[in-house]
């Protein structure tokens, strides 16, 4: 098993994309060009991380970190392929709070972040499209409700916070369209089975009768953010990003929080479409 150093060296290159502003419906009110390097120093036991912003109607900026493979941040937890999430380790009302996603794939990369307010609400997500400077390959096409549809059947690994031995086990999902208005997904996980209505509005799926208030976002590159409109003490809740990399393939990453706000894991699951 490899190492959460190891795992993070995955992301290493010169990764030309941008990062595009979204309001918390999916409206882009903004989109930066950017290039993010990830150099391995030390024989690869330090990496240097640079973020050059390009903007269009402002100066450029460069923002500059350095880790090193024995300080890296509670806060993350790496999968063996490079897929990782970062974020707030415990949500409290009045303050903000949020996550960061990542999957590789290939030559390509797409990162997400989700943060909410001072007032528990979800305030915009930032997509972050990237790929090597070599990369061929096309940027998939948005994601769309038909797209989703159908029987999935899934692996997943839940790594914890705590750093206990990561689990894995088997999912199966099943989505449903009524109408041009409604979806239904059944979710088997263990001896767990969810079922969850969602009113269909554009690119928007809204679960309007669980506990909080659940959109689903369809974005471009085959991307989706799934999250709770707003949070409350006293519910679990997950904050997800999924990217569907074939028309039968698909990854989703979630960072899970219990009932008091605190984060307790990171689950990769990986999906295939079998009917």
């Amino acid at each position: 098993m490899l190492s959460q150093w190891e795992c993070f060296l995955k992301n290493l290159g010169e990764w030309h994309g941008s990062f595009t502003r979204l309001s918390a419906k999916g409206e882009e009110t903004e989109d930066t060009p950017s290039i993010v390097t990830l150099e391995g120093r030390q024989d690869n036991q330090a990496v240097y991380q640079v973020v050059h912003y390009m903007p269009k109607d402002r100066p450029t900026r460069d923002v500059e970190v350095n880790y090193n493979s024995t300080s890296l941040n509670r806060s993350i937890l790496f999968f063996e392929d490079g897929t990782f999430c970062q974020g707030s380790m415990q949500w409290s009302p009045y303050s903000q709070f949020g996550a960061e996603f990542g999957i590789i794939e290939g030559d390509r990369r797409l990162r997400m972040v989700e943060l909410y307010n001072s007032s528990s609400s979800l305030e915009k997500v930032v997509l972050i499209r990237e790929k090597l400077p070599n990369s061929q390959t096309p940027e998939r096409p948005p994601l769309e409700v038909d797209n989703l549809v159908g029987e999935w059947q899934g692996k997943a690994i839940t790594m914890y916070a705590d750093l206990r031995n990561p689990d894995t086990f088997e999912t199966h999902l099943t989505i449903t369209k009524f109408s041009d208005r409604y979806i239904q997904q059944i979710l088997s996980f263990g001896d767990r089975n969810i079922t969850s209505t969602a009113k269909i509005e554009g690119n928007r799926l809204l679960f309007e009768n669980s506990n909080l208030p659940i959109q689903i976002l369809l974005l471009p590159d085959g991307a989706s953010c799934n999250c709770p409109l707003e949070t409350k003490l006293g519910h679990h809740f997950v904050l997800e990003m999924g990217w569907l990399l074939e028309p039968n393939r698909r990854k989703r990453i979630m960072r899970s929080f219990d009932d008091k706000g605190a984060w307790t894991s990171c689950t990769l699951v990986t999906e295939t479409k079998i009917s």
